[in-house]
């Protein structure tokens, strides 16, 4: 009998320090909606980020250049969906989640405006890849991102004959949040 009375008066104890810990806590969510502007490796950017729930936003982006280019001049498009997955964790930590400040996972999907033309060869005209990325923010406007993924592009050759085939994502950027 006192065995049992030990066992319920634990599953008590354990049943309300986790009620009580889930009543404290709050709903952790990316913003509404971000607009801003970032600059990084040969390109600068315009993007927007669109709440879609607690913890996914849609990026929607045009930009002109990038890593994957030759050119500055190339606009593009993109729209990535983010999934910020560790915004719980860092508030459970005391830290930043403003401005959508946190770790993500994304597939990022890329689309150059651009015409090709014998001049663009080697160029990707559109792009499809997974990444993974964090973002951070420095101050309160400020905010520097960094990304990396692999996925699927499409290229053009020597002769300007269009090839589907694997291609690398890489981002490094600084930007002002309006």
């Amino acid at each position: 009998m006192l065995r049992m009375i030990k066992v319920i008066f634990a599953s008590l104890l354990v049943m309300s320090s986790y009620f009580g810990f889930s009543q404290d806590t709050k709903d952790v969510s990316v913003e509404k909606s971000i607009f801003g502007i970032q600059i990084g490796l040969l390109g600068i950017w315009t993007h927007n980020e669109l709440k879609l729930s607690n913890q996914i936003a849609l990026r929607s982006e045009i930009g002109f250049g990038g890593l994957n280019t030759l050119q500055l001049t190339e606009p593009m498009l993109v729209l990535e969906p983010r999934w910020y997955y560790n915004l719980n964790k860092r508030t459970h930590k005391n830290k930043r989640v403003d401005g959508n400040s946190g770790n993500y996972i994304s597939i990022r999907a890329r689309y150059y405006l651009s015409a090709i033309t014998a001049d663009d060869k080697h160029n990707i005209s559109h792009m499809l890849a997974p990444t993974w990325g964090i973002r951070r923010n420095i101050g309160r406007h400020f905010n520097y991102e960094v990304g990396l993924g692999m996925g699927l592009g499409h290229f053009y050759d020597d002769d300007n004959k269009g090839k589907t085939g694997v291609t690398s994502y890489m981002s490094l950027r600084i930007g002002y949040r309006f």
